[in-house]
């Protein structure tokens, strides 16, 4: 019997190190990780993995890629096949906007295989499901061209970073995406709303705020924090993607992850 096929992914860092599982977010790749691996791979066997239609995993990943057949549930399912094959009974994690709604879903669900958590520029609720559907629909239609014009704005902080070599490197993935994929994503999260379950997440868990966020406003951090007990939260002067500071980032990261204290 053939094995289902995973999610596209890339991991280093010493064997016998704990695992971390780093999340992208929606219309990124594993690269938005790129410039946090040198630190953290020096303590722990990091994961980075691409969601469906992102970088290099396919959206025949999906099962159910119709209009409103993806939820945040099945995104999670596809995170611990990865996790499983290789052995990996509890890691780390941390995820960027919906890479971290699949981490804190994961954590309120699957307590028993999160073993820290850390949600950056991410959410409990991402708003109105209208305007993911709307968004979904308009690239099945038109593919993700029609947001390269108004992703830098949402994303960085300031957005004249898209034109840094990361910036525009960034903007690629997007450009790149594979439509069928970035609209199941955000079918996903108009149907994702973890508010009611906060108080289930037991993992120690950092929350990471961008003072610079449009996509995910402080208020979005500030709710997690105040929602999942004892978590931590931290703010960092960037837009959606934490992109611009990744020394900042990777400050909050160090000092919260418990195996590297």
């Amino acid at each position: 019997m053939l094995a289902s096929p995973l999610l596209h992914h890339h991991v280093v860092g010493p064997v016998d190190a704990p695992p971390l599982v780093l999340g992208p977010s929606l219309g990124t790749s594993k690269a938005v990780w790129e410039h946090q691996l040198p630190s953290l791979t020096r303590r722990f066997r990091v994961l980075r993995f691409d969601l469906p239609g992102h970088g290099g995993s396919p959206a025949a990943l999906l099962n159910n890629p119709d209009p409103g057949g993806t939820t945040v549930d099945d995104l999670a399912t596809l995170v611990l096949a990865l996790a499983d094959q290789y052995g990996w009974d509890r890691f780390h994690y941390a995820g960027i906007s919906l890479g971290g709604a699949i981490g804190a879903h994961l954590a309120a669900h699957r307590p028993d295989r999160v073993a820290s958590l850390a949600l950056i520029c991410s959410s409990a609720h991402f708003g109105a499901a209208e305007s993911w559907y709307e968004r979904a629909g308009l690239v099945r239609l038109k593919g993700t061209g029609p947001l390269l014009e108004t992703s830098p704005g949402r994303w960085f902080g300031p957005a004249d970073f898209a034109d840094t070599a990361f910036g525009r490197r960034l903007l690629r993935n997007l450009a790149d995406t594979d439509p069928v994929g970035y609209a199941a994503c955000c079918d996903a999260l108009a149907a994702y709303d973890l508010r009611r379950d906060l108080a289930r997440i037991s993992p120690p868990t950092l929350v990471v705020g961008g003072t610079l966020d449009t996509a995910t406003p402080l208020e979005h951090a500030r709710e997690l924090a105040q929602g999942i007990p004892h978590a931590v939260l931290k703010t960092i002067p960037c837009g959606h993607l934490a992109a611009e500071r990744p020394v900042d980032l990777r400050d909050a990261l160090i000092s919260h992850l418990p195996a590297v204290r």
